[in-house]
């Protein structure tokens, strides 16, 4: 999972513990470096505290009163023949004297052989002794996992003449220091685990208050709709950043409210603008073949004509049918500027859709039902324009040239009552898909192209559905869906 894609709660719950395993890994890390540091330092130092001490104890020996040899290098095997034993077993350590060509003149290792006795000190080491400033030299290296150390220091007569070498083994034994780092480790672990479950708590409570007010005003905005009153944020107790983000909501608000206010106002007098001009180009229609035929009558008229009367009452005529248009034009848009009252009541759907097929008299008109009794709540003037306003269209969608096959059915769900009016017809084009319940929106020579805007009006108010599919050349279905209740 990316980490875009986390919640902000979760990213910093995820942080926290991080610092925390991450703080406790680097001082693990130091700890050893440090406790290998400490070692090195310890080994190095107990092994110059060592070297002193012996050489002191050697120097005692060659000057002491129970030396009778002469203080010189060929004699250092016989005066120190017991005692190199002695010193050894006082300082724990493994001492050998060298000449000062690297050949070796004794050694505290008992069982030593005889051909490592004649063993020398290396050349490099012999030039590194000799070019120190206080001849001392310690070499290091390992064998078998385990780090000795050797260091290489010249023994002095009273005259600070040297006399031989002296060369300490020393093994760097870590048991001890081991032991303290598991301890330390042990503990530092426990200490770990305990520090991890309070940072995982403190993380969670953190992260909760943190995001609290980032997710009220989350679900504020969700909330936020452009065609209703949204209330603003009240914030308390919290910081700087969350009351900057708050006021910005609030004020986004007021102008959300007064743009909404304006958007109505704008949409309204549109609306009415629209509709005014729709109202103004249909009267206009009846209108002009009306004045044609009054100045008609009026440049023919003579009272002497046998015919006159014959004549004016195909004038009168001509006249009354263009008034019967102008009179359903003014009743097609006071229906639809008018929200359908509801006066449910209890219905039989099927019995009310056959009732409304019944006024027209194309024979291709078929009715089915699953049952015959199929009872809703609804107004009955309002479902049967809403069947008659859907089969009209669907006949008007049929050409001439073509056979035609409209197929009504009604059926029902648990809660809802399902009417479908499926035609074989032109069927809709793409780019008018999107305007077929648009007030005004027809695709026929005549008409107002209200009656698809009614019945979604109509459909809507019962807090129902319409839809429909379409292929083109094919035909097109309309669904219409009511709650029974």
């Amino acid at each position: 999972m990316k980490l875009k894609q986390l919640s902000l709660r979760t990213r910093i719950f995820i942080a926290m513990i991080l610092l925390v395993v991450l703080a406790s890994v680097l001082i693990t890390v130091v700890a050893i470096y440090q406790y290998k540091e400490q070692s090195e330092d310890y080994h190095t130092d107990r092994l110059g505290r060592k070297e002193d001490n012996i050489r002191t104890h050697i120097t005692s020996v060659l000057n002491g009163r129970q030396n009778t040899w002469e203080v010189k290098t060929e004699n250092i095997p016989y005066i120190f023949k017991e005692d190199i034993y002695t010193i050894a077993h006082i300082h724990k350590l493994q001492i050998n004297l060298y000449d000062l060509e690297g050949s070796m003149l004794i050694s505290s290792k008992a069982n030593l052989k005889p051909d490592l006795a004649e063993r020398c000190i290396d050349a490099e080491i012999l030039n590194a002794i000799s070019h120190t400033a206080d001849h001392r030299y310690v070499d290091i290296h390992e064998e078998n996992g385990e780090t000795f150390l050797s260091s290489y220091i010249y023994i002095k007569d009273q005259k600070s003449k040297p006399l031989a070498i002296l060369n300490l083994p020393y093994l760097e034994s870590d048991d001890f220091l081991s032991m303290e780092l598991n301890q330390f480790l042990e503990r530092l672990r426990y200490a770990f685990f305990l520090v991890l479950l309070m940072a995982i708590g403190i993380a969670f409570l953190l992260s909760k208050y943190i995001t609290k007010s980032l997710k009220t005003i989350s679900d504020k905005i969700n909330a936020t709709r452009l065609e209703r009153r949204n209330q603003k944020l009240e914030t308390s107790d919290t910081s700087e950043e969350i009351s900057t983000l708050v006021s910005s909501y609030n004020s986004m608000i007021d102008e959300l409210e007064e743009s909404a206010v304006q958007l109505a106002k704008s949409e309204r007098e549109q609306a009415w603008r629209e509709m005014a001009k729709q109202v103004a180009h249909e009267i206009k229609n009846p209108l002009t073949p009306m004045r044609l035929t009054v100045q008609n009558f009026q440049r023919k008229f003579d009272p002497s004509d046998p015919d006159i009367h014959l004549k004016v009452n195909e004038y009168s005529k001509t006249i009354i049918q263009q008034i019967d248009t102008m009179s359903s034009i003014a009743s097609a848009f006071s229906n639809f500027a008018k929200m359908p009252a509801q006066q449910n009541e209890t219905l039989n759907v099927v019995k009310i859709v056959k009732l409304a097929l019944d006024i027209f008299n194309e024979n291709y008109i078929v009715f089915t039902a699953d049952e015959e009794v199929i009872i809703a709540k609804l107004d009955r003037t309002q479902l049967i324009r809403v069947v008659t306003n859907l089969v009209k269209n669907a006949i008007q969608a049929i050409p001439d040239a073509k056979s035609g096959k409209i197929l009504v059915n009604v059926n029902q769900d648990y809660e809802n009552v399902i009417i479908t009016i499926a035609d074989n017809g032109t069927g809709i084009s793409e780019e008018n898909i999107d305007k077929v319940f648009e007030p005004k929106f027809t695709t026929k020579t005549s008409g107002m192209g209200l009656g698809l805007a009614m019945v979604k009006n109509i459909v809507e108010t019962y807090k129902g559905s319409i839809s429909f599919t379409t292929e083109k050349n094919i035909g097109t279905t309309f669904k219409v869906i009511f709650p029974k209740d």
